[in-house]
């Protein structure tokens, strides 16, 4: 019998996090579970035995790198080597750029990109002198293409993309083994859009297509053992990052027209302050109030996963297709 995987999650008790959590715990991980809220801590780690792994609830503020560090220590003290630790907390504020106080976007961004930094580097430190581990960042497709209410977390995600690329290449110039990967998602139905911040007139929601976060936390169990540099969820990730790249303009103008309306739905609400610097006081689980509008799949993270596969039929299908046109 194989040993226990030992696995790090930032961000564990809700959204990708907390499926993430979930999806490791069906393999036997000993998990570590990183966030702040005391009442998510400890029905995530409940629902993480009952699915078959180890749970360790450690209540952190990932923009403590402290805090981060402490965690990494109780983590190796109580469950061993970690060999895998994901990097997912997240926070936002969701109103118009002019709208967002300083230390409201400070705050966002030490969550969501400091949060990685300070993972990542507890995370190497450990892992770099032991040559192995792998280091996953939960990235978006906003780490491409900024869209309108969103400045904080698209800041925050093109930051974590620069920094992830920087410090592959500083790894694999000193030939190390430590793998760092990114994922990137598409929208997913998760409890953020019931939690963040707001300022808008109407409740906040994703862009569509929409996915559950049970496919998000599939990319990132695979990214974790995959070995590639980034895994891409969701074919609209996939469609986002190619028009970012070669028609910036065009997404800026349609982004404009559409974006701040299709990232709203009714009711109404009055502005929240949310959970940006207090936790959620109650479970947030894994899933938002958009389970109807989700995919529960992704046909491009299927190709991701069997590309060797689909690869080998294509050469094969075009060399039998030579042969034809030869004789």
């Amino acid at each position: 019998m194989s040993k226990p995987e030992i696995v790090v999650v930032t961000g564990a008790t809700s959204g990708v996090g907390r499926a993430v959590a979930e999806r490791f715990a069906r393999e036997g991980a000993h998990i570590a579970l990183l966030a702040r809220g005391r009442s998510g801590l400890d029905e995530t780690a409940k629902e993480v035995e009952r699915l078959g792994g180890t749970a360790l609830p450690l209540p952190t503020d990932v923009a403590d790198d402290d805090a981060v560090e402490a965690a990494a220590s109780a983590t190796e003290e109580a469950l061993g080597e970690i060999d895998i630790w994901v990097n997912n907390a997240m926070t936002t504020v969701f109103a118009f750029f002019g709208d967002v106080e300083p230390e409201e976007f400070r705050r966002a961004t030490e969550v969501t990109y400091l949060g990685s930094v300070w993972g990542t580097r507890a995370a190497l430190k450990r892992m770099v002198p032991r040559d192995r581990g792998t280091v996953v960042q939960v990235g978006s497709a906003l780490a491409y293409r900024g869209i309108p209410l969103q400045a904080p977390y698209c800041g925050a995600k093109h930051a974590t993309k620069g920094f992830f690329e920087s410090v592959r290449t500083e790894l694999l110039n000193k030939g190390s083994n430590v793998h760092l990967t990114m994922v990137q998602l598409p929208a997913l139905n998760t409890p953020q859009f019931d939690h963040c911040r707001t300022r808008m007139p109407k409740q906040p929601m994703p862009v569509a297509p929409i996915y559950q976060p049970e496919v998000a936390a599939d990319g990132v169990y695979f990214a974790a053992h995959a070995k590639r540099r980034q895994v891409y969820v969701g074919g609209s990730t996939v469609a986002t990052i190619a028009v970012a790249k070669a028609a910036a303009g065009f997404a800026d103008r349609y982004l404009a027209r559409t974006g701040v309306k299709g990232q709203q739905t009714d009711p109404p609400i009055e502005p929240r302050d949310g959970n940006l610097f207090e936790a959620e006081k109650s479970d947030p689980g894994a899933h938002g109030r958009f389970d109807s509008q989700a995919k529960g799949r992704s046909y491009q993270l299927w190709l991701d996963e069997h590309r060797g596969a689909v690869l080998a039929v294509a050469a094969g299908a075009l060399g039998v297709l030579g042969l034809r046109k030869i004789g």
